[in-house]
């Protein structure tokens, strides 16, 4: 394993599992560690959790200083940096644009509003929405940010976090009251996250938006956290219309995530 004393550097030295750029694979594979544990390290941490040795990971770092994509703190750890917003929201938009035909698809088999939405750090943020045909229907600006406990994205997206990490989640967020119907416990939530476990897709029942229901589901292995969902209102997306809307909703996740992993393995942008 290379030190800081190696005459050959990473870059030069080609991963044997991908054919790809070792120092590269490593590189992203710290900024998503840092990202894994809340956003700041220590370096002693990032070696613990790679197996790297120091020199390496020091020597990564300074370059990922350097380009702005990760910055240095007064205690001595490293946080990630605001280049990396730049990038995130651009991916955002091609995320959603990838997933607009599924929406669409969506829209034609529920007749409903249907949404894309992402767990970007504590929040949930709208990144594409395809509306219903129908006079009264439901809006989400895309873009628009809400917190996850009074959503049944924000449920998909959680059902399988741990139960400490939701915790500590709802303990920075806050859990306050949308309407009359909005869980504000962390036990309720936690409950909630149990049912969409065993159910296979989560309900947000007049919490976030009295009149309002929403059915969601996670998009299996998406790079990303990433759920879909359908909204309209509550006379319309009775029960019995859930138990046919739940298999279109995860039918086409399914379809998505093979959409996407396509992406990432060709490289091209092609869904």
């Amino acid at each position: 394993m290379p030190t800081s004393s190696a005459s050959t550097t990473d870059a030069a030295k080609p991963a044997a599992a991908s054919g790809g750029v070792q120092s590269l694979e490593r590189a992203f594979d710290l900024l998503e560690r840092m990202a894994d544990a809340g956003g700041e390290v220590g370096l002693s941490e990032l070696s613990a959790s790679s197996g790297l040795p120091l020199p390496t990971i020091h020597r990564l770092m300074r370059t990922l200083v350097a380009c702005g994509y990760v910055r240095q703190q007064s205690n001595r750890r490293y946080a990630l940096g605001p280049r990396l917003i730049r990038l995130g929201e651009s991916a955002s938009r091609l995320l959603g644009t990838w997933a607009r035909p599924y929406l669409a698809r969506l829209v034609e088999e529920t007749g409903e509003t249907a949404n894309m939405a992402l767990l970007d750090g504590d929040e949930i943020v709208y990144v594409a929405q395809v509306p219903s045909k129908h006079s009264m229907r439901m809006f989400t600006e895309v873009g628009r940010r809400v917190l996850p406990h009074s959503t049944g994205v924000g449920k998909a997206l959680l059902a399988y976090t741990p139960a400490e990490e939701v915790r500590a989640l709802l303990a920075r967020t806050g859990m306050p009251a949308a309407t009359e119907k909005t869980i504000t416990t962390p036990e309720g939530f936690l409950d909630a996250l149990a049912l969409v476990r065993d159910a296979g897709y989560a309900v947000d029942d007049n919490e976030q938006e009295i009149g309002v229901r929403c059915l969601a589901v996670s998009v299996p292995n998406s790079p990303t956290a990433a759920a879909i969902s359908i909204s309209g209102p509550a006379g319309r997306v009775t029960e019995a219309a859930t138990e046919k809307i739940v298999p279109i909703l995860q039918e086409v996740a399914q379809e998505l995530s093979t959409a996407l992993a396509n992406t990432a393995g060709n490289g091209n942008g092609q869904g």
